[in-house]
């Protein structure tokens, strides 16, 4: 093996073929590009009768990226093409390239974020020429087709350009979600959609400013008291990125800033936090560290109402560099997650973190060769009710475009 490998592989597979450990990887679903989509970038969203949705960031009808949905049949799985974003023309300003996953809203519509797109008229001065993003929301429609309706158009000063984060839903069915760009000091902003007299308001709660963070790239996580934690790629003290906390007031929303990265402990934390039961927040950042290589880390708080950092797990070998999404927990205490261009073919990995003893092991459960099984998984990871994995490969696959695949423990 090369000395630059994240984990300890357990299984480096190309097709569905089992391991000692009786794991097994599957190929769902290969994307042509035309017309049902291209690079998934985004992972995968389940709800309750085990139906996968997801979105491609390009190819499509118009090359501007889709919303599909692969449906369990038997024992092989139905695609089907749910819209198709037509980006921003004269006759469409629908948006364009989503980089984010769908969520299923408490409505059962589905929700999400283009990275561009839309008319960027709220303030202008959008950096991409397709517009500064939307978000958006689809609906199922008699008769199977989906219907797609345009929620809001960022312009720069109220956000711009959604990356990786899902939006989120407040118990009053209000969402939430974080721009990279634009907000009142070019830094990102966190913004809040609310239901209003037919349509949605949109209101910014929170404009980085540099110091409390900048350029975040995954969404807000939101706890049962409406709390939002997120983390921000760059800005804090030391511009390595923050971990920040969001609280609703009756005036507006009260910023902390729960942990400033040091380099040491972490550089640029990418992906959307995790809240356990007690409160405790894990997440991941994409270099420094103990290696320089990104770290999964826990935050805790104590008595004295501080937060501390721990260092679960210090990758190695550029481990989770690149990889710019959430841990996911499999319900007996093992965190999972993606590399999106390391393992044994550097062409990203699936790793699993186990305590043992005490301590936190990492063992690779699927090294990705660039074949049919795809190559460089960006996407969060969802398990079903079975314990079953899923997620998406960018690229890869019999054309290049990217797969869907399974993992079976």
């Amino acid at each position: 093996m090369k000395a630059r490998f994240l984990c300890f592989a357990i299984v480096a597979l190309a097709l569905a073929v089992g391991s000692a450990q009786a794991q097994t990887f599957n190929r769902l679903y290969t994307f042509n590009g035309d017309p049902d989509g291209a690079n998934p970038v985004a992972g995968i969203t389940i709800d309750r009768g085990g139906n996968l949705y997801g979105t491609t960031s390009a190819g499509g009808s118009a090359g501007f990226g889709s919303v599909y949905r692969l449906a369990p049949s038997g024992k092989s799985w139905s695609f089907s093409l749910l819209y198709g974003f037509q980006g921003f023309t004269e006759f469409s300003q629908d948006g364009g390239s989503p980089y984010s996953p769908v969520t299923i809203g408490p409505d059962g519509a589905l929700y999400g974020t283009t990275r561009i797109g839309g008319n960027g008229g709220n303030g202008g001065g959008c950096r991409e020429e397709h517009g500064c993003g939307t978000v958006y929301r689809l609906q199922p429609q008699l008769g199977g087709a989906w219907r797609e309706t345009v929620l809001y158009q960022f312009g720069y000063y109220d956000g711009e350009n959604p990356l990786y984060g899902d939006v989120v839903f407040d118990s009053s069915g209000s969402l939430y979600g974080a721009t990279r760009n634009g907000g009142a000091n070019s830094q990102g902003a966190v913004f809040r959609l609310t239901p209003w007299d037919g349509g949605w308001s949109e209101s910014v709660i929170h404009s980085f400013s540099g110091a409390d963070g900048s350029a975040p790239l995954g969404g807000p996580t939101i706890d049962s008291a409406g709390n939002l934690y997120g983390t921000t790629s760059l800005g804090g003290a030391e511009g390595y990125g923050v971990v920040y906390r969001l609280q609703p007031s009756a005036a507006n929303w009260a910023t902390t800033v729960l942990h400033d990265f040091q380099g040491g402990d972490g550089v640029t934390p990418a992906s959307a936090l995790v809240l356990d039961s007690s409160g405790n927040i894990y997440g991941l950042t994409q270099a420094g560290g103990l290696s320089g290589e990104g770290n999964a880390f826990e935050l805790t708080t104590g008595a004295d109402g501080l937060w501390s950092l721990t260092t679960l797990y210090g990758f190695k070998g550029a481990g989770s560099q690149g990889s710019y999404r959430t841990l996911a927990t499999d319900g007996a205490g093992n965190w999972y997650g993606t590399t999106a261009s390391e393992g044994a073919y550097h062409m990203g990995s699936v790793f699993r973190l186990t305590l043992t003893n005490g301590a936190w092991n990492c063992k690779t459960v699927h090294d990705f060769t660039g074949g049919s099984d795809g190559a460089n998984p960006y996407g969060v990871l969802s398990f079903d009710v079975n314990g079953n994995i899923y997620g998406t490969a960018e690229y890869g696959g019999k054309y290049g475009n990217g797969v869907v695949f399974q993992i079976i423990p």
